[in-house]
């Protein structure tokens, strides 16, 4: 772009009979340095829930909330839920680097927990297992680091009957932005077949 930025998308060709067309999947933005977007970053705050909060330990998340293998297992301790939203702690694990991508966009894994507690805080409000279906937009501002530890802030945007959508940050332990992801939106992926638990709406 005129401006110094790099896009970059993902097509697919779709074929049909009398012709083809170019399918989009995603866009990845990466803005010149100098660029700037504090008005997104200001608005998810790293510091922990204030008020009455409702404490669930990660060994019952990932037991009965969020039922992933040990590799997934990124939120640490115990995640904070209230009507803000959910805060916790993130630790990426030591894995090795596989491509160049990681070096832009850091480690998948503190984003996957980040993810975990957003399904965590759907069931306390929705009838099915919210599931991440789309992200509208993610700032990778700092790269996060395998080994590295980290804390989320996820905020309720909005909800229907059949949809949460959730903005969500990814913070150092000094409260230093990482990356945002705004327009999160989960559905039932389950086709009802997964409910949450009967504890949680308590």
């Amino acid at each position: 772009n005129d401006n110094g930025a790099l896009c970059a998308r993902l097509f697919s060709r779709v074929r049909f009979k009398a012709m083809t067309r170019l399918k989009e999947h995603g866009e990845i933005l990466f803005p010149p340095a100098a660029e700037s977007n504090r008005a997104e970053v200001a608005a998810i705050s790293p510091a922990p829930l204030a008020g009455p909060v409702i404490e669930v330990e990660v060994d019952r998340i990932y037991r009965e909330l969020v039922p992933f293998g040990p590799a997934y297992h990124t939120l640490q301790d115990t995640l904070f839920l209230s009507g803000q939203g959910a805060w916790g702690k993130l630790k990426a694990p030591v894995l090795p680097a596989v491509g160049s991508m990681q070096e832009i966009i850091g480690s998948p894994f503190p984003l996957d927990g980040a993810l975990h507690a957003a399904c965590v805080l759907g069931q306390r409000s929705a009838d099915f297992v919210p599931f991440p279906v789309e992200l509208g937009r993610r700032i990778v501002r700092r790269p996060t680091q395998a080994g590295g530890s980290y804390i989320t802030r996820v905020v309720p945007v909005s909800r229907t009957s059949d949809e949460l959508v959730f903005d969500l940050g990814i913070f150092d332990n000094d409260g230093q932005i990482y990356e945002t992801v705004t327009g999160v939106r989960m559905r039932d992926v389950s086709r009802g077949t997964i409910k949450p638990p009967a504890w949680m709406k308590k």
